[in-house]
């Protein structure tokens, strides 16, 4: 299994920038058991940086090995979510877009 931070840097590989957009949101992970990031995503433009955002749009909140899981598309975001192991705080419907966002 690849580690989290060559899943996270992959992302950038994979942005879909048309999905992107209009959009201007700041997306922040806080990893239970690692390190937190945050995603800024800017009309077209993706940053990923390590730490935290003073104002993130949304917050998701889940460990490690979700992570890795949702962002690989080993689990889908949703059942992560219905299953307990990912929260959100923010605007929820947001995280919604991840998926668009990052396809798999």
């Amino acid at each position: 299994m690849a580690d989290l931070n060559s899943v996270i840097e992959g992302l950038k590989d994979k942005f879909n920038a048309s999905a992107a957009a209009g959009m201007e949101d700041i997306f922040q992970f806080n990893i239970e058991d690692g390190d937190n990031y945050h995603i800024i995503i800017k009309d077209g433009s993706c940053a990923i940086n390590q730490g935290d955002h003073a104002d993130p749009s949304v917050t998701l909140i889940m460990n490690q090995e979700t992570l890795k899981d949702v962002l690989t598309g080993e689990q889908d975001g949703m059942q992560a979510f219905m299953a307990g192991k990912l929260r959100a705080e923010g605007d929820m419907m947001l995280a919604t877009k991840l998926s668009a966002l990052f396809p798999v």
